[in-house]
């Protein structure tokens, strides 16, 4: 059963964030055109399970559908919130059609507080590309202390060109430029950090963000012929840190997920006046 209203704020020592390419419903087949909408149901249905069965406070999508003519004609966001027990999302569909309808998207445990949802510059012949921003507040010693605000981005880059991600990755450097909030940043990167353009290190060095053991090569999430790449992340602000962080295994699309567990630095409490 749904909860009738949100929480107004995370509470607890951490937050529990997860990121997941759902590849518009079609699990690991090659198109989802070729699969019916109870098909596309169904593997959404087994991408809920997961889900709600993932403790995650937070989860960041991307390709998730609007309503759209080539997977099944239904919102795939608002199914995914309703069946995994996620009160509050938000959802931006980037690339739109007569044919499809389709984004980035973030579900939520508790509410949010400011949303931002922000579209790249069109990079033809490829479609077009964003952010979703959603901002939570956060209480990281419990229900007495003071509220703080936390960035949380859904973000998924142009898979083609070096160029573009290069020029979406200053995009959301200008974005965050007046933005002063602790920040996590999951999503489809499209590019290892060890990539010859590092598009990612860039993102994390500009916006001085951490990865998780970026030098790790057992942290596929993407199979490319013989080799798996690591082209899902989960980025954080100097001020918080890793507590636990993994690649799941299960096959819901043609992307692991992605999940992190994070906790405020003890130096980051010590600076806001509280104890840990």
């Amino acid at each position: 059963i749904r909860p009738q209203s949100p929480a107004i704020a995370f509470s607890g020592n951490t937050l529990k964030v997860l990121s997941l390419n759902v590849a518009h419903g079609r699990k690991d087949r090659m198109n989802q055109l070729l699969l019916s909408g109870n098909t596309i149901r169904k593997n959404l249905g087994d991408i809920a399970t997961f889900l709600a069965g993932s403790g995650a406070d937070i989860v960041a999508l991307q390709e998730a559908d609007a309503p759209s003519r080539w997977s099944g004609n239904f919102d795939h966001v608002a199914l995914l919130a309703e069946q995994a027990n996620y009160p509050v999302f938000t959802h931006t569909p980037h690339a739109s059609s007569w044919l499809f309808s389709y984004g980035t998207a973030i579900l939520s445990q508790a509410a949010f507080t400011e949303t931002i949802n922000y579209t790249f510059m069109p990079s033809p012949p490829t479609m077009n590309k964003g952010v979703t921003l959603a901002q939570i507040v956060w209480q990281p010693g419990g229900r007495d202390d003071p509220l703080l605000p936390v960035d949380v981005i859904s973000v998924h880059l142009d898979f083609s060109r070096q160029e573009v991600r290069e020029s979406q990755i200053q995009e959301i450097t200008q974005a965050l430029g007046d933005r002063d909030n602790p920040v996590i940043i999951l999503g489809d990167f499209n590019s290892d950090w060890l990539a010859d353009e590092l598009v990612v290190r860039s993102l994390a060095n500009d916006n001085k963000l951490k990865g998780y053991r970026p030098e790790d090569d057992g942290l596929g999430t993407y199979e490319s012929g013989d080799k798996s790449k690591r082209l899902d992340w989960i980025l954080r602000s100097n001020s918080l840190e890793f507590v636990r962080y993994e690649v799941r295994p299960e096959v819901l699309s043609d992307h692991k997920a992605v999940f992190a567990e994070i906790a405020l630095q003890p130096e980051a409490l010590a600076a806001a006046g509280r104890s840990e």
